[in-house]
C-alpha cells in the first residue's frame, strides 16, 4: 500500500475557498514562481501569506512540506520579502538571500546602497560585511558629531564661567580696595586720637581719672574698628587670591579642552610638563653639587645639562 498523499487529504478537508482563488491555485502559482525565480520571489511570498491566512490551524506546516516543498524558515523569509521589499526590479539579479540581507537597511536607503555598492557581484557574506561596515562608519560619525556638540557646549560653558569669574574677581578687587582705604583712614584717625591733647577749661574742676578713662575708651573703640577693618581687608585679599586661582584653573581647563581634539598636542603637553619637572629637579641637584668643596660633580652635571639643552634645541631646527 503506497504512502498517502497528505497534501491531497488536506485539500479534501479544507474549508471552502474564499472568492475564486483556492489553495490549489495558490499552490500552483508558488510552484511556477519557484521555477521562474527572479522577481517571482515576491509572488512566492505573497502567495505564502495568502495561503497561511486561508489554511486552518495545523494545516500550514504539512502544506509547506508536502505541496510546495519549503521549510517554515524559508517560507518566513519569502513572506518577509513580500511584505517589505519595495523594488521588485532588482530581485532578478540579487536573489532571495541577498535581498533578505538588504532588508536590514531602512527602506528609504536600500536603493542608494545598491547604487553605491556593487551588490550583484558580492557574496552574501561580503554583503553582510559591507552593511556592517556602513553601520559602524555611520555610528562612528554620529559619535564624533555628538562629541563635537559636547565639546562646543563645554567651551560655551567655560566661556560663561570665565566671564562670571572675571566679574567676581573685579568685585573682589573693588572690595579689597575699599577695605584698604578704610584701614588707612582708621589708622590715621587712631594716630590723631592718640596724639590729640586733652583740652580742659581753666575754670572747671576736672576729674583726671574720668578724662583718662574716656580717652582710653575712645582709643580702644577706634582700635576695635581698625582691627575689624583689617580683618575685612584680609578676607578681601583672600577672596581675590581665590578668584585668581579659579581663573588659572579655568584657563588650564580650557587649554585641556582645546587639546582634547588633538591627541599629538595633548601628548606633547604631557611630555613637556614631565621634562619641565625633571629639569627643575636636576637644577636642585646641581645647586647642591655647587655647594661642595669638590666641584667635579657640579662640572659634570653642568656639562650634561648643556648637552641636553643642545639636543632639545636641535628638535626645532
Amino acid at each position: 500500500m503506497g504512502k498517502p498523499d497528505l497534501g491531497a487529504l488536506i485539500a479534501q478537508t479544507m474549508a471552502p475557498p474564499a472568492g475564486e482563488r483556492d489553495i490549489e491555485t495558490i499552490t500552483g502559482e508558488i510552484l511556477d514562481a519557484k521555477r521562474a525565480g527572479g522577481e517571482s520571489i515576491l509572488t512566492i511570498g505573497r502567495c505564502l501569506i495568502e495561503a497561511k491566512d486561508m489554511l486552518r490551524h495545523g494545516e500550514w506546516l504539512p502544506w509547506l512540506s508536502e505541496r510546495v516543498e519549503l521549510s517554515e524558515r524559508t517560507a518566513q523569509k519569502f513572506m518577509k520579502l513580500a511584505r517589505e521589499w519595495s523594488n521588485p526590479n532588482t530581485l532578478a539579479d540579487l536573489g532571495a538571500s541577498k535581498a533578505l540581507i538588504l532588508l536590514a537597511l531602512p527602506e528609504g536607503e536600500r536603493d542608494s546602497f545598491l547604487e553605491e555598492n556593487n551588490v550583484i557581484d558580492m557574496s552574501a557574506r561580503q554583503l553582510e560585511q559591507a552593511i556592517k561596515e556602513r553601520d559602524e562608519a555611520r555610528a562612528e560619525a554620529e559619535h564624533a558629531a555628538a562629541d563635537q556638540r559636547a565639546a562646543e557646549q563645554a567651551r560655551d560653558k567655560m566661556a560663561e564661567d570665565m566671564r562670571l569669574l572675571n566679574a567676581r574677581l573685579s568685585g573682589a578687587r573693588e572690595e579689597r580696595e575699599q577695605a584698604m582705604q578704610a584701614v588707612s583712614r582708621l589708622e590715621n584717625e587712631l594716630a590723631e586720637l592718640k596724639a590729640k591733647p586733652v583740652d580742659v577749661a581753666v575754670e572747671m574742676v576736672v576729674d583726671q581719672a574720668a578724662v583718662d578713662k574716656a580717652r582710653a575708651d575712645a582709643i580702644a573703640e577706634m582700635q576695635a574698628k581698625l582691627d575689624k577693618a583689617r580683618d575685612k581687608q584680609k578676607q578681601a585679599e583672600a577672596a581675590v587670591e581665590v578668584m585668581k586661582r579659579s581663573m588659572e584653573e579655568q584657563a588650564k581647563a580650557e587649554k585641556r579642552a582645546a587639546m582634547a581634539g588633538d591627541k599629538d598636542l595633548a601628548q606633547f603637553e604631557v611630555f613637556f610638563e614631565q621634562v619641565q619637572e625633571t629639569a627643575n629637579k636636576m637644577q636642585g641637584l646641581l645647586i647642591k653639587a655647587r655647594g661642595r668643596e669638590d666641584k667635579t660633580a657640579a662640572q659634570g652635571m653642568e656639562k650634561a645639562l648643556r648637552a641636553l639643552a643642545g639636543a632639545i634645541g636641535r628638535c626645532v631646527e
